[in-house]
């Protein structure tokens, strides 16, 4: 029986979440013949943990669902053992790049598919602990329902699945690799503040996410579309489009991909503190050509209070900037993969891993002139700001050569990474899961 995996990586308290992902796995193992592997990583203290766990009790007895909460130190022990296995000449940097010591939105989602993989799972499911469902009528609308509906399918047998087709023909012998949605409600970067503060300077420091050579009409559509998702309308009906899916219109709180071609190819940039990091796959999927379907059961994005006290604030800011000097490089690597195209796959439209892996090495000789230039446009911006904004700005003017060596250095991780992850993969097949919670019953 085909076996999936519904993941939610947490650093936050979220038991209400982790209850509604029972309930999605079990609507997922009702309405499709499948197991599911529910998988939560776990980065939080003791006491939350114990309140996660407690929720993961609870939850309705299922036979075809299976429930994982690994915290670090049994995520530590599985990772150690595969990369042992995979008999890299690396094995400490692999560790330190799959489990960091920093907030990774990358890595966890790395964990989870070579988790996924141990498992036996044939895709990943992802959701996010700062986000909830959308209820209609007294259901709720699960984005597993479009996720399994089409997910592996060949993209022609897809058809019957999906509302409306725009993948072009020679597509749709190729296998839908990618099914996800967006969310609605709150921005999905926690920057609204700024545009209410001073709609300028918003626009001037959401513009800096694009390549410097754009023209200043191209960027103004991208700050108009940026972080907004589908919206605020809610959820009516459904809609599936099959389609070379638009990295703009999908969110990793509402995204599942098929592992044999993608997830267990190429990794997610690993990169510490910093938004966006885990977006890569999107572009990948689309850059090669590979079908996808977007669907519209968007997820409710929400803040939680952590991030806007003091601690938090400089946080996030911080790994905001650094989201914006990572596009130096992901731009030079997106533009390669879009000549790329359809050569970024294998003859069995698999994505190939040196492929990537040889752009992105390519990237980190780049001349860091305009990220230097992003750093003074940022120091201006958020002087301008005032306030906590100010303060920030000269905390960021004590690490300008240091965070312009972390964003090229993050890229050369990503590659190492790359270069390492199918043995990684095969390697994780092999090796079973630390104390797992066990089968509900």
């Amino acid at each position: 029986m085909r076996r999936i995996c519904l993941t939610l990586p947490t650093n936050r308290p979220c038991p209400d979440t982790i209850t509604a992902l029972g309930e999605e796995a079990a609507y997922a193992a009702d309405h499709f013949d499948i197991d599911v592997h529910l998988l939560v990583l776990d980065s939080c203290p003791a006491e939350d943990r114990a309140a996660h766990a407690g929720a993961l009790r609870r939850l309705p007895d299922h036979p075809r669902i299976t429930a994982h909460h690994l915290d670090e130190a049994a995520q530590r022990d599985f990772l150690t053992r595969v990369i042992a296995r995979s008999g890299n000449a690396k094995p400490g940097l692999l560790l330190e790049l799959m489990l960091p010591g920093g907030l990774s939105y990358g890595a966890c989602t790395n964990r989870a598919f070579l988790i996924a993989a141990a498992l036996g799972c044939e895709s990943v499911h992802r959701r996010d602990s700062d986000s909830r469902y959308q209820r209609v009528d007294g259901r709720t609308v699960f984005p597993v329902h479009h996720e399994l509906a089409s997910l592996g399918a060949r993209a022609a047998d897809a058809v019957p699945h999906v509302t409306a087709s725009r993948l072009p023909e020679p597509l749709l012998g190729r296998r839908v690799a990618m099914v996800g949605g967006s969310f609605v409600g709150e921005l999905s970067v926690d920057i609204a503040q700024i545009r209410d503060a001073d709609p300028g300077v918003y626009r001037d420091v959401v513009s800096l996410w694009a390549p410097e050579h754009w023209s200043a009409e191209r960027k103004r559509e991208l700050v108009e579309e940026s972080f907004t998702g589908a919206g605020t309308e809610p959820f009516t009906s459904d809609h599936a489009l099959l389609t070379v899916v638009d990295p703009m219109r999908v969110d990793m709180c509402n995204i599942a991909f098929h592992g044999p071609t993608v997830s267990e190819r190429v990794p997610l940039p690993p990169a510490r503190d910093t938004i966006g990091s885990d977006y890569f796959l999107i572009h990948l999927v689309h850059d090669a050509g590979l079908p996808g379907v977007l669907h519209n059961r968007n997820i409710v994005n929400y803040y939680t209070g952590e991030r806007r006290t003091g601690p938090g604030f400089l946080a996030y800011q911080t790994r905001f900037v650094k989201f914006l000097l990572s596009m130096l490089y992901f731009h030079h690597v997106y533009d390669r993969m879009a000549e790329a195209g359809g050569t970024l796959l294998d003859e069995h439209g698999r994505a190939r891993s040196d492929a990537v892996a040889a752009l992105a090495r390519e990237s980190t000789g780049l001349d860091t002139a305009e990220n230097t230039r992003r750093l003074d446009a940022l120091d201006t911006a958020y002087r301008r700001l005032g306030g906590r904004y100010a303060e920030f700005a000269g905390h960021l003017a004590g690490r300008r050569a240091r965070l312009l060596d972390e964003a090229r250095d993050d890229m050369a991780d990503f590659a190492l990474l790359t270069e390492a992850w199918e043995a990684m993969v095969a390697a994780a097949r092999a090796t079973p899961v630390a104390a797992p919670a066990g089968a509900l019953r």
